[in-house]
């Protein structure tokens, strides 16, 4: 019996570049994430709102955090006024909807262009400044949106705050957990694989060459200047699109909701995920979600036994997210997603050690 090249194939030779930069590297990985899609299109039929809600807070939070990682995990940028953007994002999508008559679906995209632009006008300090000094710079701009957001009574309503139509598409409200899980899952994969796609592109690998070495790349004839400011608008726009869909599910946007802490959370989804990993991003996303979740779980199992216990619930939430980004910073400071190639380094080659 003869056996053919296909029966025979042993593992994953690339002969072409294109070849090489594919989004999934393997057929197997390729089945495992349609399937794992079609797994989450059932998951709403099944499980009950409480994990429907938590999946839909993965969703918007994913998309923010992938623009985050964006700028700090591949174009070496840091940001600690994510928070802002991603609310700017939700007024501005409120704001389009309500006063102009556009439809939701519309104006989640075109708040995401809006945010773009405030993103860009921010990163221009980046053309000059990096490190603690254009940190110490997105946190002032992190305090001016706020303001903003406190005082603009004809875009967010003030200290009031706005209020955000549900989506309707084709006269279908999309007003449970239920049905509004879809519309961000859609969200998610669409920005997902868009972020891939764009750092397999000439102006990703730009991004990587600036943070690689910046000399470098400028010696090379990478623009620095317009690449570190767009960066902060790709960045912008990921987190006006989750700010916007976050909006839309709540039905309401006050300004109290896009402080610095929120910011801190996105640099921790990253940290914890792993700087410059798509996956990375999900994966830490996951992570911060749940981890306030589990402690409060396990605050509350305890708490019969400890009186008092429960009362510290908000504390240790927040001191527990502090802890982690702590403990991953000195025991795996590439993230989930590095232990995440480790397992499965291991499995490929199971049951040998080496």
């Amino acid at each position: 019996m003869s056996l053919t090249a296909d029966s025979m194939r042993c593992g994953e030779f690339r002969t072409t570049y294109k070849a090489d930069t594919t989004i999934f590297p393997t057929p197997m990985s390729r089945n495992f994430a349609i399937a794992g899609l079609i797994i989450l299109l059932i998951v709403p039929q099944v499980f009950d709102a409480y994990f429907t809600n938590l999946l839909i807070q993965i969703g918007y939070y994913g998309i923010a955090a992938l623009g985050l990682n964006i700028l700090v995990g591949f174009s070496g940028q840091i940001s600690l006024g994510h928070s802002a953007f991603f609310g700017f994002g939700a007024f501005a999508s409120a704001w389009i909807s309500n006063n102009f008559g556009v439809p939701v679906i519309l104006a989640i995209p075109l708040a995401g262009l809006m945010t773009t632009a405030v993103g860009m006008i921010v990163g221009i300090p980046a053309a000059r400044i990096k490190g603690l000094y254009l940190a110490i710079a997105t946190l002032a701009a992190q305090f001016i949106l706020e303001d903003f957001f406190n005082r603009a009574d004809w875009f967010s309503g003030g200290s009031a705050g706005s209020v955000a139509q549900p989506l309707n598409l084709f006269g279908f409200v999309f007003a449970t957990d239920k049905s509004y899980f879809y519309v961000v899952l859609f969200f998610m994969v669409v920005m997902y694989l868009a972020g891939s796609n764009l750092l397999r592109s000439r102006d990703g690998r730009a991004f990587v060459a600036v943070r690689d070495h910046y000399l470098s790349a400028e010696i090379m004839g990478i623009n620095l200047t317009k690449y570190r400011i767009l960066a902060f608008g790709v960045s912008s726009f990921y987190a006006g699109i989750g700010g916007a869909l976050f909006g839309h599910y709540l039905g309401f946007v006050s300004a109290e909701g896009f402080t610095i802490l929120l910011s801190i959370q996105f640099l921790a989804m990253i940290i914890i995920g792993g700087l410059g990993s798509v996956m990375g991003t999900l994966l830490g996303t996951v992570f911060i979600v749940l981890l306030p979740e589990v402690m409060e779980a396990l605050m509350t199992t305890l708490g019969s036994q400890l009186p008092g216990l429960e009362r510290g619930v908000s504390y240790l939430k927040e001191m527990a997210i502090g802890l982690a980004i702590v403990l991953f910073l000195i025991f795996e400071p590439d993230g989930l997603a590095h232990r995440w190639k480790q397992i499965k380094a291991y499995w490929k080659l199971y049951p040998f050690s080496y």
